[in-house]
């Protein structure tokens, strides 16, 4: 498994704790996703299901930028 480097985290401008909580809520996403192809399956076997691991897929996604946010400071 690969593993995430706290530099690469860094130069999303947010502390490591935020990118947790954001990569886990895009999971999330990519899990019901997931869930609902699953669903489908049985009616169209043609349906391709991504066999990488959910969590790191959002982690690669928030690096990569395709994941969007916006950053709250009413904390």
């Amino acid at each position: 498994m690969k593993v995430v480097s706290q530099e690469a985290l860094n130069s999303l401008e947010l502390n490591r704790y935020e990118a947790i909580i954001i990569a886990s809520q895009h999971a999330r996403r990519l899990n019901r996703e997931r869930l609902d192809k699953l669903e489908r399956l049985e009616e169209d076997p043609n349906i391709e299901l991504d066999p990488r691991k959910i969590t790191m897929v959002a982690l690669k996604d928030l690096l990569d930028g395709r994941v969007k946010f916006t950053r709250s400071d009413s904390m």
